[in-house]
């Protein structure tokens, strides 16, 4: 498959420019993505995007990711409801460094024809003057035009509105696609289906000035089955930095997707060929207990984020910590899986206490006769092994490393019960 025809099959076309078909086939283009520093860290929604500057350059053109140091000052309208918090230029620049790196770890900056490349729009937007950048750039734009964008028109219905600073924003990006046109030959910019608005400015605004064509290219922006916005879930974003979501996390992220959106997501975040993925989606139509395309999503998207050895660790630390060989395990994996789980500090008698004691000191049950009909009934279970004796003490040596135990009421409910230092088990 030539390019344009692969994204087709990746569900990765929303709209694109006449003639960018041909345009692909044809020769070797240069094409960028923007990317805007609102925080240290990518997230998972941006992975699709930053994958779009990858097959781009794996498929022969030149990828350029443009790290939005000037236009992060301003704020993108597009898919907010209401204006964006202003940051600090010294928190941009912190968060410029943090987008850079994760970008250098999935592009290949050291390609011998097509290197990618990175670029801060802050080098052009920080040294215009408002009187010339109104006269040179701003004429091309009426204000009708503008308007009827999605990204203003949609914060025009809004009780807030739009403010003229992220009213201009479209005009920023627009130039900046004329100075990637003039400084790098340019041709192509890609995005969301939100940034349409955006793109075909800069494709008019090239037009104008430069009398040259440019093309635009826009992929479906990512939802869930249920309708979910993707990449959210309860506990917040699913970041790429590993100090934010740890990589077993993220693995079990995708581990967790749902049968009706695991095919798509193959295609989109991943490099499978199409015969592995159709192989996957029979796989999943025939038998979706197995989860097989799951563990290959997983396997492959923590491969490409956070390397081999993270794959291999969050699989090795699944099968010990679902299993009754949770004591296996390292203190660091157990308080990774189970973050979100409540937890509670306890001094441990050198005795060891009754674990109907234990259960009602954390507020696991209401009461000791709860958890001793709980624990008759085998409703509760201790580092993954079911209790069946409501007399039995826990001492030190039953907890994990001497200093946790994984308490679990009926099938989801966990607590975690960190032992304050003591005697060694």
């Amino acid at each position: 498959m030539d390019l344009y025809e692969e994204l087709e099959w990746r569900e990765m076309i929303y709209d694109g420019t006449e003639g960018l078909r041909d345009a692909l086939a044809s020769s070797s283009l240069t094409g960028y993505i923007g990317f805007d520093p609102t925080a240290s860290s990518l997230h998972v929604g941006s992975l699709l995007t930053v994958l779009g500057l990858a097959r781009l350059q794996r498929a022969g053109h030149a990828p350029i990711a443009v790290v939005g140091g000037g236009t992060g000052m301003i704020g993108d309208p597009s898919g907010k409801s209401q204006e964006r918090v202003l940051l600090s230029s010294e928190q941009i620049e912190i968060n410029v460094a943090g987008i850079r790196e994760q970008l250098a770890r999935l592009l290949d900056f050291d390609a011998a024809r097509n290197p990618a490349r990175i670029v801060n729009n802050a080098d052009w937007l920080g040294g215009i003057d408002v009187l010339s950048f109104l006269r040179d750039v701003g004429k091309h734009f009426t204000v009708s035009s503008m308007l009827q964008k999605e990204s203003v028109n949609r914060r025009l219905e809004t009780e807030e509105g739009i403010s003229y600073t992220e009213f201009s924003y479209l005009v920023l990006q627009a130039y900046d696609f004329l100075q990637l046109f003039d400084r790098t030959g340019c041709t192509l910019q890609m995005g969301g289906s939100d940034q349409w608005g955006n793109i075909t400015a800069g494709i008019d605004l090239i037009r104008k000035l430069r009398a040259r064509k440019a093309h635009g290219l826009v992929w479906p922006l990512m939802q869930t089955a249920s309708g979910v916005k993707f990449g959210k879930t309860e506990a917040g974003a699913v970041w790429l930095d590993p100090e934010r979501t740890k990589p077993f996390r993220f693995y079990q992220f995708w581990l967790n997707t749902d049968d009706r959106d695991v095919v798509r997501y193959l295609k989109c975040f991943t490099f499978l060929p199409r015969d592995t993925i159709d192989g996957l989606a029979r796989a999943t139509a025939e038998k979706p207990e197995a989860r097989e395309a799951q563990r290959t999503l997983a396997r492959e998207v923590t491969a490409l984020v956070h390397g081999q050895e993270q794959v291999h660790r969050a699989e090795r630390a699944a099968e010990v910590l679902f299993s009754d060989r949770v004591g296996e395990a390292s203190i660091e994996d157990v308080l990774t899986v189970f973050e979100d789980a409540p937890s509670t500090e306890l001094a441990l008698p050198e005795e060891g206490i009754s674990i109907t004691e234990l259960l009602t000191t954390v507020g696991l049950t209401a009461s000791k006769s709860e958890a001793t009909r709980l624990v008759k009934t085998n409703g509760i279970s201790v580092n993954n092994v079911r209790a069946t004796d409501e007399r039995k003490r826990l001492t030190r040596a039953d907890a994990i490393r001497g200093q946790l135990f994984i308490l679990r009421k009926g099938r989801k409910d966990h607590h975690i019960v960190k032992l304050r230092p003591g005697a060694p088990a």
